[in-house]
């Protein structure tokens, strides 16, 4: 394609060749790999398990129990029965002797690294005659939250400990189950006369529904199916020959969640519902596109006494080869479930452990911020392909599982450190648990069916905070086999914190001597050892962290925290972060680090291309009761096509990196042959480029744009656009990526808003809407659309290589050429919908798409 004449041949395929338009009239299929959202930045954050600090403002005595804390979900009433079970010092492997609870000498412990600003208003700053400024409640928020750490690092010598009995099972019913018995799997540990029953059970299903199009957009047929399970359930957990009609040994549900083929609910015995607060549900979806929900994880948090347990079920991306994409996908809900608990729950969330819950305007706790975190689901994590699929059946049927468990993929990437970081997993003594014929115990082999190598898609995993208060029992599998799959279990016996309250305070008592010497003494001092900062050359979608140490300089506390300029609500501009927002130091204590980062995200990068913004800042530290402190800001922004509109870079034929963001520098340039109007590109050279090199070399390739590429190279494809350097040889899967990351963070959308149709299309008005779309498009956008479209119907052309279908291209177009950067910003808010008009826009464009390249002529 030449980008001066998108309407010529295209890439000197001949005429004939090009007027040949292959129709595809296969069902429209979601696809579970793509992964472009997940893929990790260059100098981005590449441990997903570091998240902002989430605190609450607390006022009075912040170690008082509530008293009016009560279980908050609607699903359970309270209930007068109480937990019978007898209380237990922590033994050594599940309690602690009196002799070996920690000391009570207070250890000293640094404030944590938070994001958190510290909401105080300006109005209550008090300035002295010479000069100096404090903020008395800024103090005491900050000393509360230092002195809550103190008394968190002795929580075992006020807190008494439980044991409980938990039952986890993830199952991948592939859409099916009738009548089967589920009380092998549900009840197989509990001992003919259910003496071990757990306290509280866990179930978790993927596939309840066929993973198509209509049940991915519709849940109707997800909400049946997950109430005929809840129902299964609890019929099974309530059974006469276990509870003999004594209702103290019966169930009772706490909550569900359901994302389409995902279903996970908790249900807990009756004498402990009383004691379950703060029952929430979320979940994430990170299948098609990176955000729909045919894969994801749905997540149960709670209150059990004094500790916060989470569940997550989850189901990540399929296929043997794509091990980057499941990384990426757990990675995601990792880090974008979060529940809002409220600030009830923050206090008890407070008393069980969590500095993170303090001194920070926020109501939300994340995953980590539980005591206890349970992972099940199908994870699709395979044996490596270095074994040979016939060789894996062959082990897997004869029961040698020592090779294939040290070829494990979930293994191997833990091992590495790239996913389930901190997470443990229990020994697997089983067979793989997928893939099977249904109805049988055979590992599928039939001639006529694509040959699978077996593999422990199911997984049980756990993340605690104190890793002696998890000790597996037993991790099985069920031999039910109506599914693919079979279900997995496992029992464990959890440690649970009850908090004495008399014991704390005593504590508290003893922690707040250590402070009294401190006070009321001489002024506070701290050095810092720069003030500085000149962060140089940052690139889009690149973070850049610099540090400052800040350092106790004096003999009193220091208590320090970033305050906002006047007439300005915000500490810092939107592309920097700072990271802690506050902190105290103790005199002798070791210095401080505070961590400045600076992001270039596409709406920076627009304000940047614009002139409306530059990387310069002037932040103020305050030394409460002492001097402020002010900090510069300096950076230089490597200017990107990435994030600016097509009608600014087809004016240019000089590489971007090399115009001016200077509006003056920039003028100058108006008169000069570098920026001649009339030497305008037809398309953006950026564009041809990417699509000449896929169209040069990977037409060909398989599952062209559905699998993501390596981080590495998308960057440096990114630097060659930007800089004009020739490309290397680069993987064509980096290639695509960066093409509909080119293509969706445009400052405006190849399709303008308005010109979405104002009508329903159907067959019958198809061929005049997309005539009149194609009218309206400005001249610069109609010439990339019809570039485009043309460029997708030469893929087409190979489809029997690359598996493309019109209705994935599609779809593709949709997102990047018309919803653009409002497709990713739509899904940041978790569970938000599209409201009616943005959903039949997107669905109207979707036909027009689908017609524009199921057509022989534009």
């Amino acid at each position: 394609m030449n980008p001066n004449n998108p309407g010529a041949p295209a890439y000197g395929v001949p005429q004939q060749q090009q007027q040949q338009t292959q129709q595809f009239h296969a069902a429209q299929q979601t696809n579970p790999h793509y992964a472009e959202q997940h893929q990790e930045r260059p100098g981005g954050n590449s441990n997903p398990t570091q998240y902002p600090g989430n605190q609450q403002q607390h006022q009075n005595n912040p170690y008082e129990p509530s008293s009016n804390a009560s279980y908050s979900s609607n699903n359970v009433p309270p209930d007068e029965q109480q937990y019978t079970a007898s209380t237990q010092p922590r033994p050594d492997s599940d309690s602690v002797t009196e002799s070996q609870q920690r000391p009570k000498t207070h250890p000293i412990q640094s404030m944590p690294n938070d994001t958190a600003v510290l909401s105080v208003p300006r109005e209550l700053d008090e300035e002295t005659e010479d000069g100096r400024i404090t903020n008395k409640l800024a103090v005491g928020m900050i000393r509360d939250a230092w002195i809550y750490q103190q008394i968190q690092a002795r929580q075992d010598e006020f807190t008494q400990y439980k044991q409980a009995r938990l039952f986890l099972g993830t199952w991948n019913v592939n859409a099916k189950g009738k009548d089967e018995s589920l009380e092998s799997w549900l009840c197989g540990d509990w001992g003919p006369n259910g003496e071990t029953a757990p306290d509280i059970v866990c179930v978790g299903f993927q596939e309840i529904v066929d993973l198509n199009a209509v049940n991915v957009a519709m849940e109707g047929k997800s909400q049946q199916r997950s109430q005929f399970w809840l129902d299964r359930i609890r019929t099974t957990l309530n059974m006469r020959k276990y509870t003999n009609a004594d209702p103290n040994r019966a169930y009772t549900y706490l909550m569900h969640k359901t994302l389409v083929g995902l279903l996970i609910c908790v249900f807990v015995k009756n004498p402990h519902k009383a004691q379950v607060k703060y029952v929430h549900a979320t979940s994430v979806g990170v299948g098609v596109m990176g955000m729909m929900g045919n894969k994801g994880g749905v997540s149960i948090r709670m209150q059990f006494y004094d500790s916060t347990l989470c569940f997550v079920c989850a189901h990540l991306a399929a296929h043997r080869e794509n091990v980057a994409g499941r990384n990426a996908d757990f990675a995601n809900i990792f880090t974008k479930t979060r529940f809002d608990i409220g600030a009830e729950a923050v206090k008890e969330v407070i008393r069980s452990g969590s500095l993170k819950q303090w001194s920070n305007d926020t109501s939300t706790v994340d995953i980590p911020d539980h005591d206890l975190v349970f992972w099940i689901g199908d994870l699709n994590y395979r044996v490596d392909e270095i074994i040979p699929t016939e060789r894996v059946i062959k082990l897997a049927n004869k029961g040698d599982l020592e090779e294939l468990i040290q070829s494990d993929q979930l293994n191997l990437e833990r091992a590495a450190g790239r996913t389930f970081q901190g997470f443990e997993e229990g020994k697997l003594t089983f067979r793989p648990t997928y893939k099977y014929q249904p109805g049988t115990d055979l590992y599928e082999a039939r001639p006529d069916k694509k040959l699978r190598a077996p593999a422990w898609c199911d997984r049980v995993l756990w993340l605690a905070q104190e890793t002696k208060h998890v000790n597996q029992i037993n991790y099985l599998r069920s031999e039910i086999d109506c599914s693919d799959h079979k279900p997995v279990m496992s029992t464990f016996r959890i440690t649970i914190k009850d908090v004495i309250q008399n014991k704390r305070e005593e504590i508290y008592e003893e922690v707040m001597k250590i402070l009294d010497k401190y006070d009321n003494q001489t002024l506070p001092m701290v050095g810092l050892d720069q003030i500085n900062l000149d962060f140089g050359e940052v690139r889009y979608d690149q973070t850049v962290t610099l540090p400052i140490k800040v350092l106790n300089t004096g003999t009193v506390l220091a208590h320090y925290r970033f305050i906002s300029k006047l007439d300005e609500t915000g500490v810092c501009k939107p592309w920097m972060t700072v990271s802690p927002m506050y902190g105290m130091l103790v005199p002798g204590e070791q210095h401080a680090t505070i961590q400045f980062s600076i992001t270039i995200d596409n709406d920076t990068a627009n304000a940047l291309n614009s002139g409306q913004e530059t990387l310069d800042d002037i932040l103020i530290l305050r030394l409460e009761n002492g001097r402020d402190y002010y900090i510069t800001i300096t950076g230089k922004y490597a200017r990107s096509c990435f994030g600016m509109s097509v009608d600014e870079l087809v004016m240019y034929s000089d590489p971007i990196r090399t115009i001016p963001l200077d509006p003056i520098q920039k003028g100058e340039m108006v008169n000069s042959d570098m920026m001649n109007p009339s030497a305008a590109l037809c398309v953006p050279k950026e564009l041809w480029r990417i699509i000449d090199a896929i169209y040069e070399k990977g037409l060909e390739e398989k599952d062209l744009f559905t699998v993501p590429g390596e981080a590495t190279e998308v960057f440096e494809i990114r630097e060659c656009l930007d800089t004009g350097k020739p490309f290397g040889e680069f993987k064509i899967h980096s290639m695509t990526e960066v093409m509909l990351s080119f293509l969706c963070n445009m400052s405006t959308p190849i399709v303008p808003p308005t010109l979405f149709p104002s009508l329903d299309v159907d067959s019958q008005n198809i061929q005049s809407c997309s005539r009149k779309f194609l009218e309206e498009l400005p001249p610069i956008h109609y010439n990339v659309f019809v570039y485009i479209i043309s460029f997708f119907r030469e893929c087409l052309l190979s489809a029997h290589s690359n598996k493309l279908t019109a209705n994935k291209l599609a779809r593709i177009c949709t997102n990047c050429l018309v919803m653009g950067s409002s497709s990713n910003a739509s899904n940041k808010g978790g569970e938000n919908e599209e409201s009616q008009a943005q959903t039949q826009r997107r669905s109207g464009m979707l036909l027009v798409m689908l017609h524009f390249l199921e057509t022989t002529s534009i």
